[in-house]
């Protein structure tokens, strides 16, 4: 397992942040001000819950781009550098869907570790999407960074190109990409991936840790933890299972109980 939580089976929830300056929906009356508000309301109802890490990610900047703008970027910094001081939990950050500005937010907020789509080509409803794992990876070097990185390899959103199965592509990317880990999806976020996809996966990465990425929820948890080292949840723990809804501290507790056990 590498070193996120210190856990076998680790619980990475999702700090899913409001719409960015630039962003369509962005609130310009309420501000940066309103969105450290929420933000800050749905981090203490995580660590409350007993997660054991938390992820921040751009969700709300829907249509999502490929390339990161320079005030969405230099926002989503401000946001995580504001909260720092109340984090009692290791944290990550995904800035979608750019590796390379995902790298940097990284390294720069001081995060553990970061989850991108790193490697293949897609048809997506961004468009072509083309990411570049060597020139992330690059800049990881080049900073000297530490933070593991978490490669999405079937992205959502999209679908691949190629006819390359989950299980190859697993495979390929620790060998050619040196993934840290690898995270499977479903379709979209919230949607549960095939957990005989993540059962496959894990046999064939080996010691590779292998995180369930989206659609994880009480119900599912039993099974999902039979074959990965852990999970990324959001969806699931917002207030009546709404992506966009605040997190709901009660479904927090609930999960937690859940994994409490299964631990």
């Amino acid at each position: 397992m590498i070193a996120l939580t210190g856990l076998k089976k680790s619980v990475v929830a999702m700090a899913h942040l409001p719409p960015l300056p630039g962003s369509p929906l962005y609130d310009r009356a309420g501000g940066m001000a309103r969105i450290q508000d929420l933000i800050c309301r749905d981090i203490e109802a995580l660590q409350e819950g007993g997660v054991d890490a938390i992820m921040f990610g751009n969700e709300g900047d829907r249509p999502y781009l490929l390339k990161s703008t320079p005030e969405s970027l230099a926002a989503m910094a401000v946001c995580v550098a504001q909260i720092l001081p109340t984090l009692r939990v290791p944290f990550g950050v995904n800035y979608l869907w750019d590796p390379v500005a995902t790298v940097a937010l990284a390294h720069a907020t001081g995060a553990r570790f970061a989850r991108e789509v790193f490697t293949g080509v897609y048809d997506s409803d961004m468009g072509l999407w083309q990411p570049d794992a060597a020139a992330a990876l690059r800049l990881r070097a080049n900073l000297g960074s530490e933070t593991k990185l978490l490669f999405n390899i079937n992205a959502e959103f999209a679908a691949p190109l190629g006819q390359r199965d989950t299980t190859a592509k697993a495979r390929s990317v620790v060998f050619s990409s040196l993934a840290d880990a690898i995270c499977v999806s479903g379709p979209m976020t919230g949607e549960t991936g095939d957990v005989s996809t993540l059962a496959a996966v894990k046999r064939a990465v080996g010691d590779v840790p292998v995180f369930a990425n989206t659609g994880v929820n009480r119900d599912n948890i039993t099974d999902i933890f039979r074959h990965a080292d852990g999970v990324v949840v959001g969806t699931h723990l917002k207030r009546d299972g709404v992506t966009w809804n605040a997190v709901d501290p009660e479904r927090v507790k609930r999960f937690m109980d859940v994994v409490a056990g299964l631990r």
